[in-house]
């Protein structure tokens, strides 16, 4: 069965899941063997860090804020639409096991619907929106790079409204959002948004599933 996800017929794909591509420009590892970090805003910061705790080679991932200010970097403020946040969560990963690019295929095809503009299902405001924070010219250049490359392959029946950003600065987030979708696995919010995210996780790209164990 074909799978087109994000909770509806066929989602926000014209292609299905299994037809996304690799990206053709990539970052290649550091040779220092360092680790490598991603910045990335796709709604509710629950969900977004779900799937990646669950990708080999990730070795951390912080919920947090991006894109305001530090006087400002609060769950309640940034929840209020009145500050430049987005919700985020920083991945820190092993580029000899993952790469950017392979990080950015999931953010785009599993993690979240890049067509919504700020807003993520019933979740609605600029603090949802959805956003990559470049930490240098490098992941700029791949980012603009893969959404041009995955535009070009109709992957999406409506544009990407994905805005690539500036990192001025990450704020972690209050301590009770750190691994919440695990934590409170029972959770309505939870069990409605992220179970499918990491069903798909698991059907198209279980070779890049940490093992349990």
């Amino acid at each position: 069965m074909t799978i087109f996800g994000f909770g509806s017929d066929r989602g926000p794909f014209r292609k299905p899941v299994d037809a996304f591509p690799d990206p053709a420009v990539d970052l290649p590892p550091d040779p220092s063997g360092e680790a490598q970090t991603a910045v990335l805003g796709g709604g509710c910061f629950w969900c977004v860090e779900a799937v990646y705790r669950n990708v080999d080679g990730v070795l951390d991932v912080v919920s947090g804020y991006a894109g305001g200010t530090a006087e400002t970097a609060n769950y309640r403020a940034v929840c209020s639409g009145t500050t430049d946040h987005a919700e985020v969560v920083r991945v820190r990963f092993d580029p000899a096991r993952v790469s950017f690019g392979q990080i950015l295929k999931l953010f785009f095809s599993v993690a979240h619907d890049p067509t919504q503009v700020d807003r993520q299902g019933a979740d609605v405001g600029r603090q949802y929106r959805s956003a990559v924070f470049y930490a240098d010219q490098r992941q700029k250049e791949v980012t603009e790079a893969y959404i041009r490359q995955i535009d070009a392959e109709g992957m999406f029946r409506q544009p990407i409204a994905t805005t690539v950003e500036p990192l001025t600065g990450f704020y972690e987030a209050e301590g009770y959002h750190q691994d919440y979708a695990a934590q409170n696995p029972g959770q309505p919010y939870i069990a409605y948004n992220v179970s499918p995210k990491l069903e798909k996780l698991n059907r198209y790209y279980g070779d890049r599933v940490r093992k349990s164990g």
